[in-house]
């Protein structure tokens, strides 16, 4: 009996996984994404009964996530972390890259909302004022969290997107273009 090549286990295994729901929300962009744990839990154990494993290390300040078989071939993908010096945005970040290049190794099959989001515009009076901080306080709101997590991750890079989704008065703006760095 012929032994099964890598890439004849792998068409078996992205034959089994077939099609996947995102399963979480983006609250900002309010886009769903698939969660690393629930990709990992779905994907994992079709590639392990065809002999094949998900590895993602961090190499040379990448995220590579490589798909291996026993003898040690595979395929991989990659992306280049940006340098940050908050280790809980570096997590962020490492977590998103994580799950996008397993994402785009198997090629998984999903509606595109990131891409389908990004050229819908939402009528300019039905959106809300972005408030940096809490009125009274210091606290920042979520949205601008959320804003400042995108600004981190790279989606979000100049004031006409934030402008998509919300109304920005000029002390906002001024904020915005400090942590935007313009």
């Amino acid at each position: 009996m012929k032994e099964n090549t890598f890439y004849e286990k792998l068409f078996s295994a992205k034959q089994e996984i077939g099609k996947m729901s995102k399963d979480s929300t983006n609250p900002f962009f309010k886009s769903k994404y698939f969660d690393i744990n629930a990709l990992l839990e779905h994907v994992e154990p079709r590639l392990a009964q065809h002999g094949l494993m998900v590895i993602q290390p961090i190499e040379e300040d990448c995220v590579v996530t490589k798909i291996i078989d026993e003898n040690g071939f595979g395929v991989a993908s990659g992306m280049k972390l940006t340098m940050l010096s908050d280790p809980q945005k570096m997590g962020s970040q490492v977590t998103y890259y994580r799950r996008y290049t397993l994402q785009s190794l198997l090629a998984l099959q999903a509606e595109d909302d990131d891409g389908n989001g990004a050229t819908k515009q939402v009528k300019k009076d039905s959106r809300p004022n972005l408030n940096v901080n809490r009125p009274g306080t210091d606290v920042p709101t979520p949205q601008w969290n959320n804003i400042l997590q995108g600004i981190d991750k790279g989606t979000v890079s100049s004031i006409s997107d934030v402008e998509k989704y919300f109304k920005v008065d000029e002390i906002t703006k001024k904020a915005l273009m400090l942590a935007l760095k313009l």
